[in-house]
């Protein structure tokens, strides 16, 4: 009989859809018992807004039987350092029946993680990226000193990954490569011991729709950020001849309510930000094309601002207040600043309209140095009191 498990697809915010061509992670078993293949699809960026190791080492703990290979294909910008060395680990304590599978990118953490597979091929015309640790600080001299420990620790960690997937490789050479930010052909992969084979090229589209965190590295391949430019598949052909158009009959514009209701959802679904669609509705009041028009590129600035900031679900609240990207940055920034929660080891560089980070000074302490000044004073007249007895 044969034994399938169903694929468990989630999204950015870690909630279960239904399987699409776009989606952000898949992980499926496929053949009989006796000729079982697992296979996990990481397409997306790995961290708290994508993909975790938490949820990538539950769900494979839970379908991996022992014995069945293990494909982990990799589409992926990277994202979160930690992540990727939980995920590099996942897949080496696997063995030899892990294959990692460069499917068209494998940047940053997501390359990290998948040099954990005994056997890495990589399609002929994908590419992995490595470079140097990056993240956000903010704090005193003492807290950035500190930023700088993790990040030297980190990069070892980095050092020691790719060195377990290639022993022999000349570790002077590496980090020269990982300094430089070096982006590998499938046959400079190979060679430097990466990836063990060249497989077939593949189509797939850049990192679905995560071009904004591409553009954030400072030698991404012009090629590459072409493919995010490529205009969408064609639709297919109708079965039945459509009846012919009326020769120079412009398109009718969307006047009325329904019109542009149906204007704001094509547009988001397309987007991808299907989740601003009432925010928009609201916002807009679809008083005219012209507003509805403005209000959509408005949104989808600002939703790429909330991602890129790894806080997507604030997106909705600031295309519902109105605020413009200038606003949205700066509350973004308020928020990073003020989480307290440490910082993330992320090798996702700036974008170049991102807001340069601020440094963090104490705030004036009055009531202290007003102490301070009185008790100098003080001591100033004992002093005199005392020379002149």
């Amino acid at each position: 009989m044969s034994k399938q498990a169903r694929p468990r697809i989630y999204n950015k915010a870690g909630e279960r859809v239904q399987v699409s061509d776009k989606s952000w992670y898949a992980m499926q078993a496929n053949g009989d018992a006796e000729q079982r293949t697992i296979e996990v699809f990481v397409y997306g960026e790995i961290g708290t807004w994508g993909i975790t190791a938490n949820q990538f080492v539950q769900d494979l703990r839970s379908m991996d039987d022992g014995v069945s290979p293990v494909v982990a294909a990799f589409n992926s910008v990277g994202g979160d350092l930690f992540d990727g060395l939980a995920m590099h680990n996942a897949l080496s304590r696997l063995g030899e029946r892990c294959t990692g599978r460069i499917d068209a990118l494998a940047a940053s953490a997501a390359s990290v993680a998948v040099c954990g597979a005994h056997r890495v091929v990589i399609a002929s015309n994908a590419m992995l990226m490595i470079h140097n640790p990056w993240t956000y600080a903010a704090g005193d001299a003492e807290s950035f000193r500190k930023v700088a420990d993790v990040l030297d620790q980190t990069m070892e960690a980095i050092i020691a990954a790719y060195k377990a997937k290639a022993p022999d490789i000349d570790e002077p050479e590496l980090r020269r490569l990982v300094a430089a930010e070096t982006w590998l052909t499938a046959n400079e992969a190979v060679a430097l011991g990466l990836a063990d084979e060249i497989g077939d090229g593949v189509k797939v589209k850049a990192c679905l729709g995560q071009g904004a965190v591409l553009q954030r590295f400072q030698h991404t391949p012009a090629a590459l950020l072409a493919q995010l430019d490529e205009p969408a598949d064609p639709a297919p052909e109708p079965t039945s001849d459509p009846a012919p158009p009326i020769p120079d009959d412009p398109p009718m514009p969307a006047t009325n309510a329904a019109q542009l209701a149906v204007l704001i959802s094509q547009r988001c679904t397309a987007a991808g930000i299907s989740n601003l669609i009432e925010p928009l509705l609201a916002v807009t009041k679809l008083e005219s094309e012209a507003v509805v028009q403005a209000a959509l590129t408005k949104a989808k600035a600002i939703n790429d601002l909330c991602v890129a900031a790894r806080l997507p679900e604030f997106s909705a609240e600031y295309v519902s207040a109105g605020l413009d990207a200038s606003a949205v940055r700066a509350r973004l920034f308020d928020k990073l600043v003020g989480s307290g929660k440490g910082f993330e080891i992320d090798n996702s560089l700036p974008l170049a309209e991102d807001p340069p980070p601020k440094v963090q000074a104490k705030q004036i302490d009055q009531p202290s140095i007003w102490s301070a000044r009185q008790a100098a004073q003080t001591g100033k007249r004992t002093s005199l009191t005392g020379a002149t007895a």
